[in-house]
């Protein structure tokens, strides 16, 4: 199993359109510490730090298949930027634009795309996610959508594909976990979240190779938040950043409790400070891992 980050951002990105804060202008032009970070990850600084909207590229090394987590609106360049075949198959987490709004580049790059998302009827919306996806593209005859129930495993590209309710209000939200039954190899994503994920949704997302963690912000600006923070720790900080979103240090609590052996911070904003911004352990675009 191959993973390759494609896309490690947030709803805006970083660099942030319009944005001149230290954080996008050292993306746009970075320091020698943020080189040095970068070619230690196997990552070419020469273009700058990016982190696009979130997408994973999981390839199976068996088959040959590719099966792409999440649609981001920055599918076309993601996949110029990237040594990685076009998706075989897809699975999205949820219905928000920066997740979705890629699948519509399947007109006229692929003959057949298989999507795979959740059939839970969500009470805000009154549809599924499956629901909502179909109906979004119905007119793209090359995209066709396929239900799924909550922690019942399918197979996808030659691997065990799980989708594990988190939370994300309002809208229901996935993580996923997606097996190698050949190898054992396992890759778990929490999807976005808060760090209040279910008993349930944690076991099916534990013991992972690599654990995905979704870590919007440091659990700091929680204080800037209108609703501040949730969840805190036995020292009061918080672990959910206003309802919906991991803080970093929700996200590394949670890779603890989950017993990952690697663990990368994603769907990062470009709200941590310059000085953290690029340390360890969050990841940018193009980093690669094998399982």
């Amino acid at each position: 199993m191959q993973v390759t980050l494609l896309g490690t951002g947030d709803t805006t990105g970083t660099p942030t359109p319009g944005c001149d804060c230290d954080t996008c202008q050292e993306a746009r032009d970075p320091g020698e510490e943020t080189r040095r970070r970068l070619r230690d990850r196997g990552v070419d600084p020469s273009g700058g730090v990016e982190r696009s909207r979130f997408s994973v590229h999981v390839r199976n090394e068996r088959t040959g298949e590719s099966l792409l987590v999440d649609a981001s609106p920055d599918f076309r360049q993601q996949f110029l930027e990237r040594d990685v075949d076009l998706p075989d198959e897809a699975v999205i987490t949820h219905v928000h634009f920066d997740h979705l709004d890629g699948l519509g580049n399947a007109y006229r790059l692929l003959d057949d795309l298989p999507v795979h998302a959740a059939n839970e009827t969500d009470p805000l919306t009154d549809e599924s996610v499956a629901d909502t996806i179909r109906g979004k593209y119905d007119y793209l005859d090359r995209v066709t959508v396929h239900d799924h129930a909550p922690f019942e495993s399918f197979e996808a590209c030659g691997f065990d594909v799980t989708l594990v309710p988190v939370e994300h209000p309002p809208l229901v939200c996935y993580g996923v976990a997606i097996e190698d039954p050949e190898t054992g190899a396992k890759l778990s994503l929490t999807g976005d979240t808060s760090y209040e994920i279910a008993e349930r949704s944690r076991e099916a997302l534990a013991g992972a190779d690599l654990l995905l963690a979704e870590a919007l912000v440091p659990a700091d600006l929680c204080e800037h938040h209108p609703l501040g923070g949730d969840h805190h720790d036995a020292d009061g900080v918080p672990r959910t950043f206003g309802t919906k979103h991991m803080t970093r240090e929700g996200a590394l609590a949670l890779a603890e409790e989950l017993n990952a052996a690697e663990t990368r911070l994603v769907h990062v904003a470009h709200f941590y400070p310059v000085e953290e911004a690029f340390a360890e352990p969050l990841a940018v675009d193009g980093e690669r891992y094998r399982l």
